[in-house]
């Protein structure tokens, strides 16, 4: 039986070192670490848990190796964080699932992210990055703006006051995320239009949109973002529907372009938002996308059609495979198609 390896950032683990519940936020409960073990089990895999990178180090160091690494880890620190585990992995000529290492860092880093697609002619929002309170002077985009951390996740950093109207507020917003998050603010055009976010599967031509999802604001969740507040409390201040219109369309084909030019492997999810006209933007693209079963909006937005928890990992370890010319001789399950 081959055996994989399954490394991730245990929530529990880094709460109980004294983390932030905000700190911890990207980090993943034992929920998910449960479910993906169960597909991956189900798949064919003699599953290995490994945890964190720290985890990993010291069974490479002790000479353990694997046919496959499963691998969602986060990582604690730095922008180039969720390419830690990737590089090391690299290093040691061991296969493992999602993105290589550099597009890690590229799509963490959120402006590089954007100039890549913009260079490409993918519409996203004009932005500048302020590294220092002192570059807000320099700001010549159109009020409103959107100020959000550079490098992060899961909503963090993103609140009602991201929606910026002034060079003020704008200062001083940039100001609380340098000392918050020790890193610079990615300030952009506000788009004012609907929030997309799109599931993909698959690596360059073999990749596929999986469906667009559209997040819709109830009463009570802070209004046009995705901050953490609305992720972490979705079930009272947000709702969500699969849409298939033009707009829609519009959002599959940006995000499959998105993903192909970013050069993101076998999974994961293209976050877009309209602009006063209705054209899709690229906003980022989670080349580790949450894989929380009931919460993230990857399993959910495939859930809504058909496709469950388990049925998706199968199709990211179907690309995985396929990459490293791999074959499972005892795979249990056939994953379901998409489009």
């Amino acid at each position: 039986m081959m055996t994989l390896g399954f490394t991730y950032d245990l929530r529990d683990d880094y709460l109980a070192q004294g983390f932030s519940a905000e700190d911890a936020a990207e980090f993943d409960s034992q929920e998910t670490i449960d479910a993906i073990e169960f597909a991956l089990q189900q798949y064919g895999f003699n599953v290995a848990k490994i945890g964190n990178i720290k985890a990993l180090a010291e069974a490479l160091v002790a000479g353990k190796s694997w046919n496959i690494v499963f691998n969602i880890c986060e990582g604690v620190k730095g922008i180039g964080r969720e390419a830690q585990v990737p590089a090391l992995l690299e290093a040691y000529g061991i296969p493992y699932v999602f993105s290589n290492s550099d597009v890690m860092v590229l799509t963490m880093n959120k402006a590089l992210a954007k100039v890549i697609v913009q260079n490409r002619g993918i519409p996203t929002a004009s932005f500048v990055v302020i590294e220092t309170a002192a570059d807000v002077a320099t700001v010549d985009l159109p009020f409103p703006v959107f100020a959000k951390p550079l490098a992060e996740g899961t909503g963090k950093g993103i609140s009602s006051k991201s929606i910026v109207y002034d060079k003020t507020s704008l200062e001083r917003i940039c100001t609380e995320i340098t000392k918050k998050f020790h890193q610079p603010t990615l300030v952009e055009t506000y788009l004012p239009g609907r929030d997309l976010t799109v599931g993909i599967v698959g690596s360059a031509d073999q990749a596929r949109t999986i469906a667009v999802m559209e997040t819709f604001y109830q009463a009570g969740a802070e209004p046009g973002s995705q901050s953490l507040y609305n992720k972490e409390n979705w079930k009272k201040v947000l709702s969500y529907a699969v849409v298939e219109d033009e707009t829609a369309k519009a959002a599959a084909d940006i995000a499959l372009r998105s993903w192909r030019a970013l050069g993101c492997l076998d999974g994961g999810r293209v976050d877009l938002r309209c602009d006063e006209q209705g054209i899709p933007n690229f906003l980022e693209v989670n080349a580790i996308a949450g894989l929380r079963p009931y919460h993230s909006d990857l399993p959910m937005l495939c859930r809504m059609v058909g496709i469950e928890h388990a049925e998706l990992i199968h199709l990211i370890m179907d690309s995985a495979l396929h990459r490293y010319g791999l074959t499972i001789k005892n795979k249990i399950k056939q994953a379901t198609s998409v489009r």
